[in-house]
Parts: structure tokens; sequence; C-alpha cells
């Protein structure tokens, strides 16, 4: 993998780095394939990105929009990460609706829905059983106890190796996320993590050695993709700028 760390100034240069990486990643994919698959995250810091990347004229009907994960909330709900990404960016522009990909997450059983969208992915993407989708772009952000997506600590999610989706747990309530393997295929993988309470955790998942079951976000390792870690200053003041490559 070929990995890229590299602090910003502060968050609003984090945000115009991720925005300026995402589209030149969106449009370098609909330039090679002829489309582009792309996984958002929740939470705060991506909103302004979202917001940011709605202001681009980009050939939308080329993009397809997934998401990394879900709460288990109807679709209007305050948490919605759906919610958020249409608010911020997918209803503010000419997005065909068969081109967005939402995680379901309003019924009364979440296994049943992980394996939905399993099957959704295995249909557009054109997979075999046991085969994982490959996103051109996943969008991640990291949490200060390290969980990523929806893989928390200590959770049976971050096992689960042989299908696509599965069911996080954060506190007892079901999230629906994609699992390690698909996170790993990506081609490109963007980090966006801000705020000094994000410290203590970036130390552990860049130490040469740690616990992946402790902190997730050291689990993602693309296979043979490129992973990119944008930190605002306050962020990543103990971690060093590198580029490194590795087989």
């Amino acid at each position: 993998m070929t990995q890229y760390v590299e602090v910003l100034s502060n968050k609003t240069a984090l945000i115009d780095r991720s925005v300026a990486l995402i589209v030149e990643k969106i449009q370098g994919a609909i330039a090679q394939r002829g489309t582009c698959t792309i996984a958002l995250s929740g939470g705060s810091t991506p909103k302004p990105i979202y917001e940011a990347i709605a202001g681009h004229d980009l050939p939308w009907d080329n993009l397809h929009v997934f998401w990394g994960d879900e709460r288990y909330v109807a679709p209007d709900h305050p948490d919605s990460n759906q919610r958020m990404a249409r608010e911020a960016w997918l209803d503010r522009v000419p997005f065909p609706p068969e081109n967005l990909h939402p995680m379901p997450s309003q019924g009364q059983d979440p296994e049943s829905d992980a394996q939905a969208y399993d099957q959704h992915l295995q249909a557009f993407f054109g997979l075999e059983s046991g085969q994982f989708p490959q996103f051109d772009i996943m969008l991640l952000g990291m949490g200060d106890d390290g969980h990523t997506a929806s893989l928390f600590p200590q959770t049976e999610a971050l096992e689960v190796c042989d299908r696509s989706v599965t069911v996080g747990n954060k506190d007892g309530d079901p999230r629906i996320t994609l699992t390690v393997p698909v996170l790993n295929l990506s081609r490109t993988i963007i980090f966006a993590v801000a705020g000094e309470n994000k410290q203590a955790a970036l130390a552990q998942v860049f130490a040469p050695e740690g616990d992946e079951a402790t902190y997730p976000s050291r689990l993602i390792q693309p296979v043979d993709g490129e992973i990119y870690w944008l930190l605002d200053a306050a962020a990543g003041a103990e971690v060093t700028p590198s580029s490194t490559s590795a087989e």
C-alpha cells in the first residue's frame, strides 16, 4: 500500500485539502473507468466537505454514492448519515436517483437490512459469492476511541471477514457498516480527522505495534490501494507527516 500523512494548519485547511483530493479522485476514476463509486462517512467533519463538493461542477451521472455506515434510524432522523449527506450535498446537485445507494435503516431487523445491502452491493458490482466490492473512494473518519465507520472497539463486527456488510454496535445501539475487508479493498481511502481529542487515539493508530481490537482504525490497511490521513494541526500535533510505500 501507499500511505500519505498530511497535517494541515487548521480545520479550514483540512476541509479544503479533503475537497480537492476527493474531486481529483472522482475525476480520475471517471476518466479511467467511466464511472466512480464513493462511500461516504458520517460525523461532523465531513459535512463542510460535502457542502463544498456540492459547489463543484462534476459529471454526477457517472458518480455512484454509497455509505460506509449508517445509524439504525429513519432517513429523515437528525442522526441519519444519509440525511446529513443529502442536505449538505446530494440534494443540491442533479444526481440521478438511481445513483444513490443508501443503507436500509428503518426496519426492525438490522441483520436482515445488513444482508439486503450486502446483496445490493453484490448485484451492483456484479460479484460472485465470496467476492468483495472495490470502491474507488472510501471516505472515513475516526472517533476519539479509534473507531472508524461503525467498527467500534472490542465488538464482533471487527472480526467479520466473510461478507461485505454487518451490524455494528455502539453502546447497545445497532449500526449498519461495511466490513474491514471491503474498506481495505478500496482504491483510495481518505481519513479526515480533526480535533485535539483525537491525538491519543492517533498515537495508538500510528504506533509500530498496537491492539487492533482496541483501536480499530489500525485495521485499515489497503490491500493494493492508497490511504491518505488528512489531519488538522490539533489532531496531528504529535504525528509526523510522511509518504511511505509498502508491499
